[in-house]
């Protein structure tokens, strides 16, 4: 697989884009806040426009958001989208979700997986290893 140099503004969001994104994250990561549907719901449209940008951070966490936390299929679909774009810009948390994304039965693509994991694990992802190991049995 080609790898290719990002560049600056494809890692790092502009300073229209920062102060949202480092909000929702704030938001997601406090352990009081972060588990109300809320919050997700404020951080998720605090994420929209910043992730339509291309912004890497904010494609894999709300790709994550809508992944785990949303009950219809459209919105996983977005949500599968939006990790595949940030895995394909090299982001170890979005590999690593997609990995485990394509390992649940609703998705079930091992050979996928696998791909997304084995990429993870490259950039030293302990998990992805930990979930390779559980793929190959």
């Amino acid at each position: 697989m080609k790898s290719r140099v990002l560049s600056a503004t494809q890692l790092q969001p502009d300073s229209a884009n920062r102060l949202p994104v480092r909000l929702a994250f704030w938001l997601l990561d406090r352990p009081h806040l972060g588990h109300r549907d809320s919050i997700k719901h404020f951080a998720g449209r605090l994420l929209k426009q910043p992730a339509r940008q291309g912004v890497v951070a904010a494609q894999s966490r709300l790709g994550q958001l809508l992944c785990r936390d949303c009950g219809n299929a459209r919105d996983r679909r977005i949500g599968l989208e939006l990790l595949r774009q940030a895995a394909r810009a090299g982001d170890v948390r979005a590999q690593v979700e997609l990995g485990r994304a394509y390992c649940q039965p609703r998705q079930r693509e091992p050979q996928q997986a696998r791909h997304w994991l084995e990429l993870a694990a490259a950039q030293g992802s302990h998990e992805a290893t930990r979930l390779l190991q559980h793929l190959s049995h």
